[in-house]
């Protein structure tokens, strides 16, 4: 499968706790920092949904 690189690159504070709990099941900790995930059914879904608060590079 494909692999994608997500990065967070705006802040979850004052966001709903639905998109904080989508960012901290896609392995994001910290703001700037990457992680690279294979490109799934559910990852594109996690993705859509928090897609305002990323960076999303395809491999």
């Amino acid at each position: 499968m494909a692999k994608v690189v997500i990065t967070q690159v705006k802040s979850a504070i004052d966001r709903p706790k639905r998109q904080k709990a989508t960012i901290e099941a896609l392995g994001i900790k910290k703001l700037n920092v990457s992680v690279e995930k294979e490109l799934t059914p559910n990852i594109v879904g996690m993705i859509r949904a928090v897609s305002h608060l990323l960076k999303v590079e395809y491999k």
